[in-house]
């Protein structure tokens, strides 16, 4: 018995069932080739060429290349595998770089940072403090003084981005400078340095009281050589002494911008 198409009714509609032996076949003619999918382009193409009456190109064939026109077509490109493309990379990567580096520009100290001119320190273990600037050294390293006895400040080197200068300035004649020139060498700072302990008995030790720490007697003579001239010359200034042993502090309602230096 051969199978043969069934109607069936669903609801107030009927429609007609095909055979399972005939469920795979097309019921469209599949023989007729598929028309070309015109694009915006094709379509502005066929536009100009009805306006102006020539005989326009085929969607399927392609246009002439012009040599003055910018780029490149696709097609004259040619393909380029992964192994080409790396050993391009390469060959790059290995061209030596015609960048140049910048030179470094010694530092320039600002017109603020003359000797003698008393330093606000910002940061570090004595921030809030009036110093005395003695020197300039070099990448922006300042040499500073409080001096010791007035506010408790020794010889140190400070970063210079970490200090307001004031308007205020010390007299700083009669200082030995030869003096200053030696304890403003790097290795007058670096050579008392003590190594640190590392072990199992470094790690015991710090539950003990720390030792009090040795003041070296040449760096306490020199600090006593650069003083004593200064303190001299700052006690000459009324109220100077008081104001370099005072901290300096912002409270609520101060204006830095607004302040005078």
């Amino acid at each position: 018995m051969s199978a043969q198409t069934q109607k069936k009714t669903f609801g107030k509609s009927t429609r007609e069932v095909p055979a399972s032996t005939e469920k795979a076949s097309k019921w469209y003619p599949t023989e007729d080739e598929p028309e070309p999918k015109k694009t915006a382009t094709g379509r502005r193409f066929l536009a100009g060429v009805a306006s102006s009456g020539q005989e326009g190109i085929g969607l399927s064939e392609k246009r002439p290349h012009d040599p003055g026109q910018r780029g490149t077509p696709k097609s004259s490109q040619p393909a380029r595998s992964r192994v080409t493309r790396g050993i391009l990379n390469a060959q790059v990567a290995n061209k030596p770089s015609t960048q140049v580096r910048k030179a470094v520009r010694p530092w320039a100290p600002r017109k603020t940072l003359q000797p003698g001119t008393v330093l606000i320190l910002v940061a570090g273990r004595f921030r809030g403090k009036r110093v005395v600037l003695l020197k300039t050294l070099d990448q922006g390293v300042l040499l500073v003084t409080g001096p010791f006895k007035i506010n408790g400040v020794p010889l140190r080197r400070v970063n210079s981005r970490y200090v307001i200068a004031t308007s205020l300035k010390v007299d700083i004649n009669g200082l030995d400078t030869k003096k200053i020139e030696e304890v403003s060498q790097p290795k007058y700072f670096t050579a008392d340095k003590p190594k640190k302990v590392v072990g199992e008995q470094a790690f015991f030790d710090q539950a003990e009281k720390p030792e009090k720490k040795e003041i070296n007697s040449t760096r306490a003579a020199d600090q006593k050589a650069i003083d004593k001239p200064l303190i001299a010359n700052i006690k000459k200034v009324e109220f100077l002494p008081s104001y370099l042993a005072s901290s300096f502090s912002l409270r609520k309602g101060d204006k830095p911008h607004e302040m005078k230096w």
